[in-house]
């Protein structure tokens, strides 16, 4: 039977997904933490990778959203998650059937894993085939598949022949006769069961609650050497059941079939990130699909949020601020200024995570959103100087810089926070206006977080967004940045800052 997937439209986008590492951008963007909380109760399917592979085509994100919208509803996320819990608990049992001794009992869990598989694969599919409204290509041709694969006779017999074993082991009885230390175990013989007739003997003499002498067996899985020794003798007094038993362990070790096994994986990519964004959206912040292009670059999101930090500010308890942003035209570039602990990086952050969240094929933090197919994304954001490299900050930064110009395309994405903040203004000026010429000239989408206001109008390309104070206390921030020409009030700032010439740093120089 052709195999098929919830997460991809082709086998090379699944191959690539299996050997991804973290981006060299997930840290700057906080896209590290993100993935690390979304993952963190789902460790045993390694879905990190999934969140490193983006997609690089229109189509291949609509696929996701179409399955990312099925599970939106709430009987068909409830019905994957009950396969999704047989399936743990069939693992549970291989893994444990690993660790046992004996091989008896190792036989036997590992028939109870086999019998929760089957038992999990005929719900999915009655389940799948009781949604009609199903809109997704992924989840319709998994429908398909898990039809037809529940009649395949590889399930049908794997089925038959569990059904069969257990019902077998079902009918051994026997009898244990204990005497003086010796235990020995026979056939059990049709004697009569006399617990119903002594308890029903003493019945009458029972006058108020009594004490219980009832023996309490260890709730240990792993068997003593007793009963190991007990189940052998049983094995050998019905040797064609044990028999049986030990072929169908060697016979049906592959009995997991791949696309099912794979689907169990993959569908946790999705369920992860609504588990995660559900929280969210629960304290009033909206999410949405957005419109992906790859072509025009006009881009825009309506009250975003760095997903990041709106994950700890409610956790804590606070308030998120949300922002938008728009690039209409020949507009490419996002020059942000305005006051320290304003919401500059934050901003910029946010803009970096909706299109690589986007090119998940997952819903983004806004009410409406409309983002740009980046083949590559890049980051520039400030690194401590260090000695084991021998180079001072600025020419970390111009070799960064180099870096990531000589790789950058037309359809790449560069998110720039504080740029040559350790060299003069002068300097920084020129340094700034050379690399944003470069980057006009490779015609990217950018966000560029400085203190020189200047790179703010070098062209059509460039549009200014300010972080606000409240007007009231100029000391107080709002985190709203707005579309406005630069003021130049950061700068003065930043220049009162670095000569230490604030209010602050001058009180204490005249203190002493």
């Amino acid at each position: 039977m052709t195999s098929c997937s919830v997460l991809f439209t082709s086998a090379e986008e699944s191959m690539t997904a299996e050997t991804a590492e973290m981006p060299a951008f997930f840290v700057d963007l906080n896209l590290d933490q993100i993935v690390n909380i979304i993952t963190a109760a789902k460790e045993e399917y390694n879905l990190k990778p999934y969140f490193y592979t983006s997609l690089k085509k229109v189509n291949a994100i609509m696929y996701r959203h179409e399955v990312m919208r099925d599970l939106e509803k709430k009987m068909l996320f409830e019905k994957v998650e009950t396969f999704a819990r047989k399936m743990r608990e069939m693992r549970a049992h291989l893994l444990r059937a690993k660790k046992l001794s004996y091989k008896h009992q190792r036989e036997s869990w590992f028939l109870d894993a086999v019998e929760l598989y089957c038992g999990a694969v005929q719900s999915l599919s009655a389940d799948l085939d009781q949604e009609a409204d199903l809109e997704s290509r992924g989840l319709s041709a998994l429908r398909d598949y898990v039809r037809r694969y529940v009649q395949s006779d590889a399930f049908t017999s794997l089925m038959a022949e569990t059904r069969r074993l257990k019902h077998d082991l079902a009918q051994v009885q026997y009898c244990l006769l204990i005497n003086y230390g010796s235990i020995s175990v026979r056939r059990h013989d049709s004697e009569t069961d006399y617990r119903a007739e002594v308890e029903a003997t003493f019945e009458k003499f029972k006058q108020a609650a009594a004490r219980d002498y009832s023996v309490k067996f260890s709730s240990s899985e792993e068997m003593n050497h007793v009963e190991a020794q007990v189940l052998d003798c049983v094995a050998e007094l019905y040797p064609d059941v044990f028999l049986h038993l030990g072929a169908y362990c060697d016979s049906r070790t592959g009995y997991l079939d791949e696309t099912i096994a794979i689907f169990d994986r993959e569908i946790q990519l999705y369920v992860s990130y609504l588990e995660f964004i559900a929280g969210l959206k629960h304290k009033g912040l909206d999410f949405c699909y957005p419109r992906i292009t790859d072509s025009g670059k006009e881009v825009y999101d309506s009250d975003g949020f760095d997903l990041a930090l709106a994950h700890t500010l409610s956790v804590e308890g606070f308030q998120v601020v949300c922002n938008d942003f728009h690039l209409m035209g020949n507009e490419r570039i996002i020059v942000v200024s305005g006051p320290n602990q304003g919401g500059k990086t934050t901003f910029a952050r946010a803009f970096g995570q909706l299109h690589y969240l986007a090119s998940l094929g997952c819903p983004v933090p806004g009410r409406k959103a409309q983002l740009f197919l980046f083949d590559r994304l890049f980051t520039h954001f400030e690194k401590a100087e260090t000695v084991q490299n021998g180079r001072g900050r600025l020419q970390g930064d111009l070799l960064r810089f180099h870096e990531i110009l000589s790789a950058a395309t037309f359809r790449s994405i560069i998110i720039m926070n504080e740029i040559f903040s350790s060299t003069t203004l002068r300097d920084a000026m020129f340094l700034g206006k050379r690399i944003m010429g470069r980057i006009m000239d490779l015609d990217v989408l950018c966000v560029c977080v400085t203190f020189i206001d200047e790179l703010s109008c070098l062209s059509e390309k460039t549009v200014s967004m300010v972080s606000t104070i409240v007007p009231e206390d100029p000391a107080l921030r709002t985190y709203k940045l707005v579309r406005k020409p630069a003021d130049g009030l950061a700068y003065a700032l930043s220049i009162a800052e670095k000569y230490r010439l604030t209010s602050e740093r001058l009180g204490e120089r005249l203190q002493r």
